[in-house]
């Protein structure tokens, strides 16, 4: 069994894409990926993990995951998705670290399914943006009292994935930027599903739907229609000239406050974020999928 864990991050893709696989649930089930509903085995994995306290899962233990979401025997693939797999939105950032609980965390989500094959899946975003999102999303009403124990200059997605990757060298890791999202989205939903880059979705351009005007969204759906890409690099440059177009005003910006940093401060962050991403790729056992 190949087991894929998406465990986020927080605030990136809001469970967007477990639900654009939902679409294709019977077709990926019969090519042997069972793709659950999250709400039949979220509990049960927190309750697992909880009780089994980092030691490896029994057999029978494991396999009682897969019934509780209802994987069907014969299923080749399962893939499991929660944004909160690693810890809850406020432990996210702490001190100058990005999940600094990951290992601990990683080896236990491992150890789960220590007979099979797992796999781990998750979206990076610019902690300029992460952070008011996380305190958006948090009960805190003080963006003070959310940041006073972090140090925002110092996060750097590359320090958090080498760590993840000691702790589970065994298991492959994809990653992506949540900014390329609109132009990546059908890409990482196959990588999940573990398909080949042609293979036929439903649901892999919605969120560029979201994104833009429904006229032009239609031109570009009969546009591809009409004059099939012959490399995923093709679609994405026809996908960005249609959204470049055609995109709804303000679609792609999130009104996020952040009183008393200044836009220079946010600015160095993204600079400081687009410039970790060059030493991603570097980290052996590790895919970036990029545009």
């Amino acid at each position: 069994m190949q087991v894929v864990l998406h465990i986020g991050a927080p605030c990136t893709d809001d469970d967007r894409f477990i639900q654009s696989l939902l679409k294709n649930r019977d077709r990926l089930a019969k090519r042997g990926v069972a793709v659950p509903t999250p709400a039949l085995y979220r509990d049960v994995l927190k309750d697992t993990l909880r009780a089994l306290d980092g030691a490896p899962a029994p057999e029978e233990m494991s396999r009682a995951i897969l019934q509780a979401a209802r994987v069907p025997e014969d299923a080749e693939r399962v893939v499991l998705s929660d944004s909160r797999m690693v810890s809850i939105n406020r432990l996210v950032v702490i001190g100058a670290q990005i999940w600094p609980m990951i290992d601990r965390v990683t080896q236990s989500l491992r150890n789960l399914f220590p007979r099979d094959d797992v796999e781990f899946m998750l979206g990076m975003r610019d902690p300029a943006t992460l952070i008011p999102a996380l305190f958006k999303a948090s009960r805190f009403r003080d963006f003070a009292e959310f940041t006073e124990d972090m140090q925002p200059h110092a996060l750097t997605w590359s320090e958090m994935l080498a760590r993840f990757r000691e702790s589970v060298p065994d298991c492959p890791i994809t990653t992506w930027c949540n900014e390329d999202t609109p132009l990546i989205w059908g890409e990482v939903m196959r990588e999940m599903a573990g398909l080949d880059p042609f293979d036929a979705l439903d649901g892999v351009d919605d969120l560029i739907e979201d994104l833009m005007d429904p006229a032009g969204f239609r031109r570009m759906q009969g546009y591809l229609a009409e004059n099939p890409p012959e490399s995923e690099n093709l679609r994405r440059r026809v996908v960005a000239a249609f959204l470049d177009k055609y995109a709804l005003d303000d679609a792609l910006d999130e009104d996020l406050d952040t009183p008393g940093w200044p836009d220079e401060m946010l600015d160095e962050m993204t600079t400081a974020y687009e410039e970790d991403l060059d030493a991603i790729p570097h980290i052996p056992g590790l895919t970036l999928i990029t545009p």
